[in-house]
């Protein structure tokens, strides 16, 4: 059988990890790490660092991003990190214009087959422009708020709509992400569900007493969120389920704006003593967490197919969570949970219903199918780009 022909890829990534963020966009570093993996590809990536103007940039939140390399070898990546200007909450609709301008100038004088988007905004509509300007192919790929938010946002959605309709290929992470494009103008059958990796000699069922005593979690039941503490996620209706769940203790793993109304909440609830803000857990950290847990309840307004989701469940921790972006496709039996109304009775009485007749942490992770795999996602992902570039 004869090698497949090799394809120089050019992927423009806002969201990619780096030394002061080693947890940022870490999905997306997985995802390109296994297209790296496929035989012909050559794999080149752009992950722009966004800074105010001065003197803002000076600020002290700026100053790891200040000093990041322009280029480096980042777990056996190429990565190009060039700078633009970025412009904090007005600036969005100027950013896939930066990003392209930067990204131009990082790979001027190379050669490509074909540009990837990680993102749908503002990736997509920045690699719509850098392929434009090289004469090249172009795919982007849709994962959440980026079709949720930016496709719907009058700022930006007519940049997510030219993309769509202009790329050779589409990609969306889940069958009702595809279905959330073709409502904002986006041809479905453009689009090809590309489901998200798994590290499975990772996140894997394990003994959930162990998890608890090394994390000192008691006994109790325990209940747990992975994800910014920011409204669109939901945590406050969780903890306004809590009178409603006497025994049960919740934690929260991450941080953000709402912490402060959060803990308020629970203390006019009464049950801040059962609400644990664990602040930002690393990601080596997190199948221990999943393992320690009984429920990962996440009542999102929105989501595409929600990394966490998939976490719990191969690690054998049922999942209560709204009826949100590619939920269905994960929930399908009550083994692996339940989607539920965005109500705190709602999400009390499921809680209620998976601790009365909890699962085998087996049979939750076996509900999986094998669907989420690394190597299977880069597979697809190199097939998916050798198509669009006609090799």
């Amino acid at each position: 059988m004869s090698a497949a022909p090799s394809l120089r890829v050019l992927s423009i990534a806002t969201l990619f990890p780096d030394a002061a963020r080693p947890n940022f966009g870490l999905f997306v570093e997985k995802s390109l790490r296994a297209l790296a993996a496929q035989p012909g590809i050559a794999l080149t990536i752009v992950a722009p660092v966004g800074l105010p103007p001065f003197p803002l940039s000076l600020h002290k939140r700026y100053r790891a991003l200040r000093s990041l390399p322009r280029n480096e070898v980042w777990n056996g990546l190429t990565v190009l990190r060039p700078r633009f200007t970025l412009i904090p909450r007005v600036g969005a609709r100027f950013n896939p214009a930066k990003v392209a301008r930067a990204a131009l100038s990082a790979v001027r004088g190379q050669s490509f087959d074909v540009i990837d988007a990680q993102f749908f905004y503002p990736d997509g509509p920045a690699a719509m422009r850098v392929a434009d300007a090289l004469g090249l192919p172009f795919s982007a790929k849709a994962r959440g708020a980026d079709i949720s938010h930016f496709g719907h946002t009058p700022a930006t959605r007519s940049q997510v709509i030219e993309a769509g309709k202009k790329a050779a290929g589409l990609l969306a992470v889940s069958e009702a992400m595809r279905g959330d494009m073709a409502v904002i103008g986006i041809d479905p059958a453009k689009v090809a569900v590309h489901y998200t990796g798994i590290d499975t000699a990772r996140f894997h069922p394990g003994d959930r007493a162990a998890a608890r005593a090394a994390l000192g979690i008691d006994a109790s039941p325990a209940i747990l969120t992975v994800g910014a503490l920011i409204e669109r996620k939901g945590q406050a209706l969780v903890i306004e389920a809590l009178p409603a769940l006497p025994d049960v203790d919740y934690w929260l793993a991450g941080a953000g704006d709402e912490e402060g109304r959060y803990r308020a909440l629970a203390q006019k609830l009464g049950v801040a003593t059962r609400v644990h803000f664990m602040g930002p857990v690393a990601n080596a950290d997190l199948p221990q967490l999943y393992r320690a847990a009984d429920l990962v309840v996440m009542p999102s307004v929105s989501e595409g197919l929600a990394n966490a989701w998939v976490e719990a469940l191969a690690c054998g921790t049922p999942i209560v969570i709204s009826d949100a972006g590619g939920a269905a496709e994960l929930v399908t039996s009550p083994i692996a949970g339940r989607i539920v109304e965005r109500t705190p009775r709602a999400i009390a009485e499921a809680v209620q219903a998976v601790l009365a007749n909890p699962p085998s942490p087996a049979d939750v992770a076996a509900s999986l199918g094998g669907r989420f795999d690394w190597d299977r996602n880069g597979r697809e992902l190199a097939a998916h780009l050798r198509g669009c570039a006609s090799l």
